[in-house]
């Protein structure tokens, strides 16, 4: 039986006990609620920038490796990650060993040296230079779509910043950020698997107690969006063409987002999903496609990315709109929507074997104001209609919401054919709103 339970220290830290008996293991994780969604003009993957910095070395273990060595002995392998609005610091760890591993992280987050920065920078400016073509323009269709989602904001610019920004991003920026949003309010402690409540909060009490409490800025809101549907080609000598289309969706606490989990699985959820059939199976145009749900506080997005051959690119980009506009025209037939329900619910079943997800759900769902148990989950699922998933797909799949982005080499007259393609697919979606579908 896997429970869940929630303390507050007195300094506002957040600490979250989810006891899984079952396990061997157990998973240490620290949340904060900030990401490339809280840098600076001109300091974009700062956020990250400073996660890989608290690997460097702190007060206590002066190295990177003193810290790994640190965690190995304790059975523990220190991870991290950054996205748009979250870094959080993660372990597995022996269960006896719990409170040594919240000692190590509380070095980490609250004494780190920022020492070795240039060779960091270095490090990360070869990450970034992955998303780059030989003239270091831009061809990660994430980031060119996330500009087109939401331009003139930060939520648009690459979590790990730009060749330029990470350049000029010096140790003063740094300290600033930790002292910012590294702090109590801002944070969620979680740990997860074979643990009792009452000495996780003890442990967090003692290593975490004595950090100090802030106000935290808010992050500058959404409040822009391009009218009507985009789109851009980026050249690049691939020898295929990476295509993503997305639709500006709905925020995460959003009542339309278990319908919209739907509608990711049906179009674009494994070997049964529409857009693998279409595609795959049928045209044998991919290898495959991927369908991925993007939610923030207030704006989130759908998107589907394939690769195909330059002389497939326009039957590719038909045949995804035609799937979209049959989502939108004709209602789920009840034995599909019960497949993919059935297969939801078991997936939220077999989540109960991982201690990360587990920590995750009760973690990161405590830091954003969603927490949600299974149970809620799966009862959610159960009541979804048919008629909600038709209803969800119209409202995201309207034009206006469409963003598409195309890397790779292009021919001449390619480009206006897109545009005809996008052309029709606007008169298609119209029409099916005329005729009341």
């Amino acid at each position: 039986m896997i429970t869940s339970s929630l303390h507050t220290l007195d300094n506002g830290l957040r600490v979250v006990c989810v006891a899984m008996p079952h396990l061997h293991s157990a998973e240490l994780a620290i949340y904060l609620k900030v990401g490339g969604r809280n840098d600076p003009p001109g300091r974009e993957g700062l956020s990250h920038f400073l996660e890989h910095m608290l690997f460097r070395g702190t007060a206590e273990y002066p190295t990177s490796l003193a810290i790994e060595s640190a965690f190995e002995v304790i059975g523990g392998a220190p991870n991290a990650a950054t996205d748009a609005e979250s870094t959080y610091y993660y372990s597995r760890v022996h269960p006896d060993s719990v409170k040594k591993a919240m000692e190590i992280f509380t070095s980490m987050l609250m004494q780190p040296l920022m020492t070795g920065i240039d060779v960091e920078r270095r490090i990360i400016a070869e990450e970034a230079r992955e998303d780059l073509n030989e003239q270091d323009e831009e061809v990660n269709a994430d980031t060119i779509v996330s500009r087109m989602l939401w331009p003139r904001h930060p939520l648009g610019m690459p979590t790990i910043g730009t060749l330029e920004s990470i350049a000029a991003i010096d140790r003063g920026d740094l300290e600033r950020h930790l002292n910012t949003y590294y702090i109590p309010g801002n944070a969620v402690l979680v740990v997860s698997g074979p643990v009792a409540s009452e000495a996780i909060f003890a442990a967090a009490a003692a290593c975490f107690g004595h950090w100090q409490a802030r106000n935290v800025p808010q992050p500058l809101p959404v409040t822009f969006r391009y009218q009507g549907p985009r789109f851009q080609c980026v050249q690049d000598s691939d020898s295929q063409m990476n295509l993503q289309i997305a639709f500006l969706g709905f925020a995460r606490d959003d009542r339309r987002f278990m319908a919209l989990r739907f509608l990711r699985r049906i179009l674009a959820g494994g070997g049964s999903s529409r857009l693998h059939l279409r595609l795959r199976e049928e045209l044998g145009i991919i290898y495959s496609v991927d369908g991925s749900i993007g939610a923030y506080d207030e704006t989130g997005c759908l998107a589907f990315d394939l690769s195909t051959a330059p002389a497939t690119l326009l039957p590719a980009i038909e045949a995804t709109f035609e799937e979209l506009l049959q989502m939108v025209t004709t209602p789920v037939p009840e034995s599909e929507l019960s497949r993919i329900g059935n297969s939801y619910v078991f997936d939220l079943e077999f989540s109960r074997d991982s201690a990360c997800e587990m920590g995750g759900r009760y973690g990161w769902g405590e830091l954003m104001g969603v927490v949600r148990s299974i149970e809620e989950d799966q009862a959610d699922s159960r009541s979804v209609t048919s008629a909600d998933v038709q209803r969800t797909a119209r409202e995201l799949f309207a034009p206006e919401n469409l963003r598409l982005v195309a890397v790779g080499s292009w021919k001449r007259g390619m480009k206006k054919a897109v545009r005809e393609l996008i052309a029709a697919y606007q008169r298609g979606y119209a029409e099916a709103v005329a005729s009341g579908c």
